[in-house]
């Protein structure tokens, strides 16, 4: 049972506690509303209501939280992305991801992009600039923004194909060795196919 009191909030700390309390229901798997997030909070629905409209605007805003820590893991070097391994490094970030968090990764990608929220929507802004700066500076004479779409769609359909038990595996080693292969095998066929300067 949660601790906190009506008291305790301040100002924007209920939206945040709130928002937390959803986050812990959603990733230990139960079924949550605004109702059932409120009475774990401890606070009355119609408070929380001034932030979240209903439930879509809550999941709305666990997507985009779950896109800034999305963010921050395939950030999490120090060194920008520049080669093909460090590509494999971003997708299999992605990946791991997914299979450490399944239950936000769903939220984050089954609905479409709220756009009314800003959080949500800057957030996805920041993940395809670096993907399209990594892919800059992988392939330079390549369209950047295409292959960072390819590139999405490649580590976004590896993750759902583990988290959907399609593709298995035996350790989160051997999935990250399957990512690097599968990723390494596409860019030498690009390579192949790319033409050859006189």
């Amino acid at each position: 049972m949660s601790t906190s009191t009506k008291s305790g909030y301040h100002h924007g700390d209920l939206r945040a506690a709130s928002l937390a309390t959803a986050m812990r229901m959603l990733e230990a798997g139960e079924q949550f509303s605004l109702r059932a997030v409120s009475r774990e909070a401890g606070v009355s629905p119609t408070a929380l209501y001034r932030h979240f409209t209903d439930r879509d605007a809550l999941e709305s805003a666990l997507a985009a939280a779950g896109l800034r820590d999305l963010l921050a893991d395939l950030t999490a070097h120090e060194e920008p992305p520049a080669t093909a391994e460090d590509l494999g490094d971003l997708a299999v970030a992605y990946v791991d991801f997914a299979l450490r968090r399944p239950a936000l990764f769903r939220v984050m990608f089954t609905n479409a992009c709220d756009e009314g929220n800003e959080q949500r929507v800057e957030a996805a802004g920041r993940i395809h600039s670096l993907l399209e700066s990594a892919m800059a500076r992988v392939f330079p004479g390549g369209d950047a923004k295409a292959l960072a779409a390819a590139g999405w769609a490649f580590a976004h359909g590896m993750a759902c194909l583990y988290a959907d038990g399609k593709l298995t595996a035996r350790s989160t080693e051997e999935v990250a060795d399957h990512v690097r292969a599968a990723l390494a095998a596409l860019l030498a066929i690009r390579s192949a196919q790319s033409p050859t300067p006189d």
